[in-house]
């Protein structure tokens, strides 16, 4: 058995990116920059993006819909479908760019984690193809998505203020 368990991890390793940060911000207040509307469209997005936040509707089974709006005026639609929510420990989607069920969306798991002082965020993506995964790094999507978390703690610093 730990041989498949080896295996099985080595098949989605090479189809995932991985991000973490840890922010001086307790679990409900980043919890909430996740699923407050409001606060979500302030954060969301590499640097030189917009949101629009149509709807968040963060329940399992749930269905959320941003627009991002990128520094070149080219409009991104964002679906999200919500698989798993565990409120202030984790959030689990599919997200893609079409209604569900979209044939290339990926997954998406948010952990919550740390003491009440400081909120470690670790999102993992996991994409359908290793071919998909190396388009998504191939345009920058680890360095964009390093900027995105800047920008989240940006926010948790303004609303801690």
């Amino acid at each position: 058995m730990p041989a498949s368990a080896s295996s099985s991890t080595s098949t989605t390793a090479d189809r995932e990116i991985i991000l973490s940060r840890t922010f001086k911000a307790p679990r409900a207040l980043v919890w909430q920059a996740w699923t407050v509307p409001e606060h979500f469209a302030q954060w969301m997005g590499p640097r030189g993006y917009t949101i629009t936040v149509q709807n968040l509707d963060v329940r399992v089974g749930g269905v959320s819909r941003y627009v991002m709006h990128g520094p070149d005026g080219t409009d991104y639609m964002n679906v999200a479908e919500y698989t798993d929510v565990v409120p202030r420990e984790r959030l689990a989607y599919k997200l893609g760019d079409a209604e569900p069920p979209d044939p290339h969306a990926f997954d998406v798991s948010v952990n919550f984690s740390g003491p009440d002082s400081a909120t470690t965020v670790t999102m993992t993506m996991v994409f359908p193809s290793v071919e998909a995964c190396e388009a998504v790094k191939s345009f920058g999507a680890v360095e964009l998505g390093k900027t995105t978390l800047e920008k989240l703690g940006e926010l948790l610093d303004r609303l801690s203020a």
